[in-house]
């Protein structure tokens, strides 16, 4: 069975890995969570942290280019839907 864990726990053990006090192993062993998460947890905090000083131009900076990455996805998509309109078109009209 996969175990959930918190924010604040999660918070808690990543900002133990940053402060490198102790191994990843022992952190591991503490709290007992794979050190495999632990690196991810301490990973996603750091890459966390720099959005706290971005301020509101960085904030926009990254809504904007999630909205690139849909718009980019679903031109995607429609191409491989036209692409298939235009096959299945030439069958039948053949």
């Amino acid at each position: 069975m996969r175990k959930s864990f918190d924010k604040e726990f999660m918070a808690r053990v990543a900002l133990e890995a940053i402060k490198k006090e102790k191994t990843i192993a022992e952190i591991s062993s503490q709290y007992e969570v794979h050190r495999t998460q632990i690196t991810k947890w301490r990973k996603r905090a750091l890459e966390g942290i720099v959005g706290i000083f971005q301020g509101k131009e960085g904030k926009e900076v990254g809504d904007k280019e999630r909205v690139i990455d849909e718009l980019y996805r679903q031109i995607g998509q429609l191409k491989v839907e036209n692409e298939w309109l235009k096959k299945k078109s030439r069958e039948i009209g053949s």
